[in-house]
């Protein structure tokens, strides 16, 4: 029987996924939204259906109306350091204003409705931010033989292995105390904000994972599990549509 007009679809928790933004120039003459279909793809096969969010800072409210959890995704910028309170700004850092904003705005109200936020990447970042964090700058400047975080090889194969917190929500969802990850960061987790705890650490000190037990499923991966290159990745996206339902 074909589905009303009208009619919600059968798919599960409907999962906002913030997009990236560019400048006219490449795929379109034009200012554009992208998004690379792993993020969509990920969010599928776990159960969820995943609708992607513009950068309307003062509609934030009007979307968490309508989803059931939020994503916020990676991407090839950076935080205005004066966000986390730095007085100085490095020479590497490059932002995306309106970008940063909506995902600010959209992720604080997530919280205050306990919605189930995961944080990808750059997410993470901005999510320690959101709960009273800061960043390392630049890992190469900050971190005494720091491994290559922004790895050479493809994204879809690890770059290095990552320790998981025993007793973390991450630990309970991939059932495992070490990871093989994928890394594409400059940046990273410096002093996590109040509630705040570590669930990740890479073998050079890096934080790679952050949590907030306050909350029904506040999780951040600075690696990037979309790729679903082991099963921790695909088990950390089950849990999160999972706890949407």
């Amino acid at each position: 029987m074909a589905t009303q007009r009208g009619t919600p679809p059968s798919k599960g928790p409907v999962v906002g996924i913030t997009l990236d933004s560019e400048n006219p120039g490449g795929w379109s003459n034009y200012p554009w939204y992208a998004v690379r279909r792993n993020y969509c793809e990920a969010v599928l096969q776990a159960g969820g259906l995943p609708v992607l969010l513009p950068h309307e800072p003062a509609e934030a409210e009007a979307y968490l109306e309508r989803i059931d959890a939020l994503l916020i995704t990676g991407g090839a910028f950076d935080l205005d350091p004066a966000l986390f309170g730095a007085n100085t700004r490095h020479e590497s850092v490059r932002t995306k204003d309106r970008r940063t904003a909506f995902e600010a705005a959209v992720a604080r109200g997530a919280l205050e409705r306990d919605l189930p936020l995961l944080g990808i990447c750059g997410g993470q970042q901005l999510l320690n931010v959101v709960l009273g964090g800061t960043l390392i700058q630049h890992i190469p400047d900050e971190v005494e033989n720091a491994l290559a975080h922004e790895q050479p090889n493809p994204r879809h194969e690890p770059g290095h292995a990552v320790a998981v917190t025993g007793g973390s929500l991450l630990h309970d969802i991939c059932a495992s105390a070490e990871m093989a990850v994928n890394s594409a960061h400059h940046q990273a987790v410096k002093d996590v904000g109040p509630g705040v705890t570590v669930n990740a650490v890479a073998p050079d000190g890096v934080v790679e994972g952050i949590e907030a037990a306050d909350y029904r499923f506040c999780l951040g991966v600075q690696w990037h599990p979309e790729y679903l290159i082991g099963p921790g990745d695909s088990a950390l996206f089950r849990a999160f549509v999972a706890s949407a339902s």
